[in-house]
């Protein structure tokens, strides 16, 4: 019997050979070139943006840099500009304003009282005269002082505030409470709120049994 003969196409000493297709052949191409040469980077996918590079990072934080430095000099400029502005508005309030003015006229205010005060005791035709020229003139002046919002305080029989008063002395009284003004030795004065002096004044006290006996005796005298 005789031996069949070996096929002679599509067939070789280690089977069939098949014929790789186009797609197959290029994908066998890719892997090929990623093998040989690991060190080359990978392509992005379609639609995505490919990652910066060093010099691209480095150059970004150099523009921030620089805009944060330029805000710095900006705030800076500014502080300058505020503090410089500040500095001037005191200086003008300290040099211009009427608060000190205020004080200067108070002891114009006073030597007027004081006139007022020695002419009512030698009161003659011609002294009532002069001592209405000098009422007037102190009305007026105390009428341009509560202008800029200058009150006087003048606290005879009040109660002793240490807040608008400064005690000078104690005096005994028995028909006025304890700690209750009984002489105004100076004025006080106010600019709205904020004091400007306080009014000098005497407060009263309990008398002593001795000072009130030689109260009683002064009155039977009289």
């Amino acid at each position: 019997m005789t031996p069949p003969k070996k096929k002679k196409s599509e067939e070789s000493e280690d089977g069939p050979s098949v014929e790789p297709g186009e797609e197959l052949a290029e994908a066998l191409r890719e892997a090929s070139e990623a093998v040989s040469d690991p060190a080359a980077p990978a392509e992005p996918e379609s639609g995505e943006e490919p990652a910066p590079g060093p010099e691209a990072q480095l150059e970004a934080l150099r523009a921030e840099l620089d805009q944060t430095q330029d805000r710095f000099v900006r705030l800076q400029a500014e502080f300058d500009n505020f503090r410089r502005r500040s500095l001037k508005e005191r200086q003008e309030s300290l040099q211009y304003g009427h608060q000190n003015l205020v004080k200067d006229l108070l002891a114009t205010v006073d030597n007027l009282e004081r006139a007022l005060g020695h002419s009512a005791e030698d009161a003659s035709s011609d002294a009532e005269s002069v001592v209405q020229g000098i009422e007037l003139v102190k009305r007026e002046l105390l009428g341009a002082l509560g202008k800029h919002g200058v009150k006087v305080i003048e606290p005879q029989e009040e109660a002793f505030d240490p807040t608008y008063h400064e005690a000078m002395g104690q005096l005994p009284h028995a028909s006025l409470a304890p700690n209750t003004v009984v002489e105004v030795l100076q004025k006080g004065y106010m600019i709205n709120d904020r004091m400007l002096r306080p009014a000098r004044v005497l407060v009263a006290r309990k008398p002593t049994e001795q000072e009130a006996a030689a109260a009683e005796a002064d009155k039977e005298k009289s």
